[in-house]
């Protein structure tokens, strides 16, 4: 696993996702930091690597990317980290739109076509 700081190329998202999914990489963000860690097999084991250095809960949601799609079938945003009923996100989704575009956003600025 490794945090993403600088951007990096899709191609290197697609050898990461070959090792473990296949077509798809789990992936955790950090809203407040903008970065992201990537190449966990749980979003649970990447949430904890970003706690690890300095990350916030709150700030943290869990999403899927799917190298080889494009437009809204790049990004998923599906992760049981997302489940928060104190912040009224009651499902595996991101139902807040401002925590989505933020995600959408910090995701276009750290890969690379």
């Amino acid at each position: 696993m490794k945090i993403i700081e600088d951007p990096i190329s899709l191609e290197e998202l697609r050898d990461v996702a070959k090792k473990l999914f296949g077509n798809m990489i789990k992936v955790v963000v950090d809203i407040e930091k903008e970065q992201m860690a990537i190449d966990g097999e749980l979003h649970a084991d990447e949430e904890a690597l970003l706690l690890q250095n300095g990350s916030k809960q709150q700030n943290l949601w869990g999403i899927n990317l799917y190298p080889d799609m494009k437009g809204k079938d790049f990004i998923e945003f599906d992760s049981m980290i997302n489940l928060r009923p104190s912040i009224r996100n009651n499902s595996r989704s991101i139902d807040n739109p401002q925590i989505r575009e933020k995600i959408t956003q910090i995701v276009k600025k750290l890969i690379k076509p």
